[in-house]
């Protein structure tokens, strides 16, 4: 059976209110193509997992000019055939997806304990892969796993979507124009609307390496130099039963690099007015921030006073353009035979500054970074 396109294109929300000259400088910044030609080619997919975000990328994938879902692997059948009958695709096996010739490039959503084993089978088998983060929740094993793809001469990029959120990229543009002159200090803010339930977060390996990863990767990637030391404190205030399940839901992290650059990053797994994301540079010529989003960018003013739509309050609303633009930058690195990125060596990286924290919080002292 073969897939087909369907007519999907995602677009940013509000673009006309009082953030569009941010987002502006987002699209222009962001490697998305808007027009086909003839040297380009369409890169086959596989996915692998067909839950809630197996189910976010297919509509990224398939809203790709340049992409076709050609199949879709689940555990369980019945998620797999919704995203086939939706999408298209074809339900087969891991195995058939692995050995396909039909297949150029693979999307990893499986749990976290299969991702390091589906990155090696499928970079021996020749197949780009993409996969969400983490590769692991062991690093040594996640050492393991970028050694096979390099050996193999694989093509690897991790699921860090927030870099790919066009309030987020104007942020490092701006940083990169030189607008707000050499960073000092990135401040970044990440409350959830609730917690996951506990269950989840007794798998998950904890906040810091199932929440706060994405804002280590964010803080890189703000900073622009590499992490020397990590200060982290923690506590349980939202839930007990988070505390029970040997973990935390209120953290609270300081990072420097050996130039003295910081970065503050502050969680917590309730926030009461929704999904509460944003992030303020501080350089040495000025400031540059990304506020808070909602569905619609409207402020109404009347007797009551001013009131503004309540924020996001799912992820996965929050940052559907983020997921949309990071598939089209894999797609676009395939077809260039660019380096992809962020890379393994970014989620290595953004891993064991969760490490770091975890201990630095076990052991009430500040971790040096190697």
């Amino acid at each position: 059976m073969q897939a087909t396109i369907l007519p999907f294109r995602f677009d940013v929300i509000g673009a006309g209110g009082p953030d569009a000259e941010i987002i502006r400088e987002a699209r222009q910044a962001r490697p998305i193509r808007h027009h086909r030609n003839e040297e380009n080619m369409t890169v086959r997919f596989g996915l692998l997992g067909a839950g809630r975000i197996g189910k976010v990328h297919a509509r990224a994938v398939t809203g790709n000019p340049d992409a076709v879902l050609v199949a879709v692997a689940d555990a369980f059948p019945a998620a797999a055939e919704a995203i086939a009958a939706q999408y298209g695709c074809e339900v087969r096996s891991i195995e058939a997806i692995e050995a396909a010739g039909d297949i150029d490039a693979v999307v990893i959503c499986t749990p976290t304990d299969t991702h390091a084993d589906l990155i090696e089978r499928f970079s021996r088998a020749g197949k780009a892969i993409f996969c969400e983060k983490p590769v692991d929740l062991d690093i040594d094993r996640v050492r393991a796993c970028i050694k096979v793809v390099e050996e193999t001469k694989g093509k690897l990029m991790v699921g860090f979507n927030r870099r790919f959120d066009p309030h987020f990229m104007a942020v490092r543009k701006a940083i990169d124009d030189g607008r707000i002159g050499d960073v000092e200090m990135a401040t970044i803010t990440s409350r959830d609307p609730g917690a996951p339930p506990v269950d989840y977060i007794k798998r998950s390996g904890g906040i810091f390496r199932d929440m706060t990863i994405h804002d280590f990767d964010m803080a890189r990637f703000l900073l622009g130099e590499e992490v020397a030391t990590v200060s982290a404190t923690a506590a349980v205030l939202v839930d007990p039963e988070i505390g029970k399940a040997g973990d935390y839901d209120s953290v609270s992290v300081i990072l420097q690099t050996k130039s003295g650059r910081q970065a503050i990053i502050s969680n917590s797994r309730r926030a009461t007015y929704g999904y509460d994301q944003r992030i303020e540079v501080h350089g040495s010529k000025g400031m540059v921030s990304a506020e808070n989003q909602r569905p619609v960018s409207i402020e109404i003013a009347n007797g009551e006073g001013y009131t503004r739509p309540p924020l996001h309050d799912f992820f996965m609303t929050r940052y559907t353009e983020a997921y949309a633009n990071e598939i089209a930058s894999f797609i676009a690195a395939i077809e260039k035979g660019a380096a992809l990125s962020p890379s393994g060596a970014d989620g290595l990286a953004a891993l064991a500054l969760a490490d770091a924290a975890v201990k630095s919080v076990e052991e009430k002292r500040q971790i040096s970074v190697a």
